[in-house]
């Protein structure tokens, strides 16, 4: 059993690099990636955690992309962190996540829930720009929301009082940047993008062309017939399937790393390695060129 969605304290996780791989470890993955949003700046500290326990990974990375009307999330794995060109397309999208954050403390404050730059760092993480999630912590302890749900509800969701779009890149963009690095990309929960199935076909199609190499199939949420859409929508574009908890800590409480809500999510081993496989196919047409 492996694990390809995993996020730590270096986004909007709440446990370390180290103490994942443990977590990892304890359920005898085979295999687990970390997938923090905008940064692989955790690998090198999980990558070293998950050898000592034997357990495989390759680099990973999740990252939005511009879609009006929907939500859309790609998991870029197999990269080259160093690359040049997609180190600074993040380093844009992390500017943008300061200019969000800043436009919703504004908000805030306007509504009577003043909440400092401090605050939000105390919950953030070992690294990078806090998140929402960060923010909705700031406000629990703060006294404004009852808990992270409240908090999200009333301030910080799409719509609510509180809410500020961000700078996202276009899906070609990140895809192009992401091959151009040796890596590989694949749509995420793909029905949190709120797509109607026929729309998902024609998206997924749509993507497929840009270079997209794989499907998340195996989701906690998602029941056989999506599994069964899924599969049949990786088959029509020859995309390989992968899958993963999208473990996040505390931050997504009763979510366990490996097998989902209730031990229902099972992502096999042949996910991984099919992964690793078209991983080190994209990195060879890259040195090729």
């Amino acid at each position: 059993m492996v694990d390809l969605h995993t996020h730590s304290r270096f986004s909007d996780g709440t446990l370390t690099p180290e103490a994942l791989a443990a977590a990892c470890a304890e359920l005898r993955l085979s295999a687990a990636v970390l997938t923090d949003h905008d940064t692989a700046d955790g690998y090198a500290r999980f990558e070293a955690a998950a050898a000592s326990h034997g357990i495989r990974t390759l680099t990973g990375m999740e990252i939005s992309a511009d879609v009006p009307g929907h939500t859309v999330h790609l998991l870029a794995y197999g990269f080259d962190p160093a690359n040049g060109p997609l180190r600074e397309a993040l380093d844009k999208v992390r500017k943008g996540r300061e200019t969000r954050q800043a436009e919703i403390l504004s908000k805030l404050a306007m509504n009577g829930c003043r909440i400092t730059p401090e605050d939000v760092r105390r919950e953030g993480g070992d690294t990078g720009v806090p998140g929402r999630p960060h923010i909705a912590a700031a406000l629990v302890r703060k006294g404004f929301a009852r808990d992270r749900q409240d908090a999200f509800r009333r301030f910080l969701a799409r719509g609510a009082l509180a809410y500020a779009e961000r700078f996202r890149l276009s899906l070609e963009a990140y895809i192009r940047l992401v091959r151009g690095a040796g890596g590989v990309v694949v749509l995420a929960h793909p029905f949190q993008t709120l797509f109607t199935n026929e729309e998902l076909r024609g998206f997924v199609k749509d993507l497929t062309g840009y270079g997209l190499t794989g499907i998340e199939v195996y989701y906690p949420g998602h029941d056989a017939p999506r599994r069964d859409f899924l599969h049949q929508l990786s088959r029509e574009n020859h995309l390989i399937e992968t899958g993963g908890s999208d473990f996040h800590g505390d931050n997504k409480p009763g979510l366990s790393v490996g097998t989902g809500y209730n031990g229902t999510l099972h992502v096999p081993d042949a996910c991984f390695e099919n992964l690793a496989v078209a991983c080190a196919a994209a990195r060879n047409a890259t040195e090729g060129t």
